[in-house]
């Protein structure tokens, strides 16, 4: 059986994430399964989820995904690279993936390479500083070190063509509009919807009542970050006023976000471990289970299929999970009805048929 790996958040799905599943299966053959590595609660553009793992998981199944395998939290609100590098161990560690299935904007392997060649080499790191001594912006100075423009449409801008951005969905859903986004969902958005808002003054309570020293020891926090940060939370009296009185050219507003997330679910630098410990399944089908059969057999991490299976994790992933716990618990405070904590330890994964 073919086995195709797809990284992503499906915050939410759409018929975007429909279409890539299913000109992946058309590639590989209709029998081919397909394995989904997603965020979590937590998502990269240090966020709360628009709906939670398991109901995002369940969409996915039902939009043309087989199995869906959680990409844990240190690494689902990390930097591009890092988020990537988990999202690839995840996949990789479940031992039967095939294939890497994914959408560029270049639609070049050839480009895609070199890019990464680039960035992996050893001139790129000084070739980034000149960039950023000459005043750019971080994501401009790293365009100018590895000169691979970006091309096509703002991920903000409207629906075209008959497909809408996840960001332009999230917005409607979030301001109420659910009729708008309905034509570029795969189902009727009957869910509560989580943002991060609801959590602003806890949020800013944290930042207020960190030391400098619990600031410094959150993840990429260096170069005199962390005492701006403090110095920000002081003053605002928003989330979006923090955001704006900490970023500078070279402390982007993607770093900022990231940052403030991780001191509001109180997570440093040591909380991320090296390498992801376990395998968490958000959900299946019956093709799902065909893969999880071969997953027992050759996968090279633990496999959570139910909470109980925590239990016979080492004493690290043991730690993981409760962080996941933790963050679970904070997440449910983002939702309309705020959510009793303890999710992690009593839901199970969400289990659909093949159509």
């Amino acid at each position: 059986m073919n086995i195709s790996g797809i990284i992503a958040e499906y915050n939410p799905f759409h018929s975007g994430h429909a279409r890539q599943i299913a000109e992946t299966r058309r590639l590989l053959g209709e029998d081919a399964a397909v394995v989904c590595a997603m965020s979590g609660n937590w998502v990269q553009r240090a966020d709360c989820a628009i709906a939670d793992k398991w109901t995002r998981a369940a969409v996915a199944l039902k939009g043309g995904a087989d199995l869906v395998l959680e990409l844990p939290t240190p690494w689902a609100i990390s930097s591009a690279e890092r988020f990537a590098r988990g999202a690839v161990e995840v996949l990789s560690a479940a031992g039967v993936v095939s294939h890497l299935s994914f959408g560029s904007e270049s639609g070049s392997l050839e480009e895609l390479r070199a890019a990464a060649v680039c960035l992996d080499s050893q001139a790129y790191p000084s070739a980034l500083r000149r960039a950023l001594d000459q005043g750019l912006p971080f994501p401009a100075a790293r365009q100018e070190a590895v000169a691979i423009p970006r091309t096509g449409a703002g991920h903000d801008q409207a629906p075209a063509a008959g497909f809408a951005s996840a960001s332009w969905l999230r917005g409607r859903l979030r301001a109420g509009y659910p009729d708008a986004a309905a034509p570029y969902l795969t189902g009727p958005w009957i869910w509560e919807t989580a943002d991060l808002v609801r959590c602003e003054r806890a949020i800013l309570a944290r930042l207020r009542s960190m030391t400098l020293e619990q600031a410094e020891a959150l993840p990429d926090s260096g170069d005199g970050l962390a005492a701006r940060l403090l110095a920000a939370g002081k003053a605002a009296t928003t989330l979006e006023e923090v955001y704006a009185l900490t970023k500078t050219r070279r402390y982007t507003h993607a770093r900022v976000r990231r940052l403030v997330l991780w001191a509001f679910l109180g997570l440093t630098a040591a909380d991320r471990p090296e390498h992801v410990p376990y395998l968490r399944v958000l959900g299946f089908n019956d093709r799902g289970r065909a893969v999880l059969r071969e997953m027992w057999k050759h996968a090279r991490l633990p496999i959570l299929t139910k909470p109980a299976h925590v239990r016979t994790l080492s004493p690290a992933a043991r730690r993981l999970f409760e962080l996941e716990d933790r963050c679970t618990d904070l997440y449910g405070l983002c939702l309309p009805t705020a959510a009793p904590g303890g999710r992690e330890w009593t839901t199970n994964p969400a289990i659909l048929p093949v159509k």
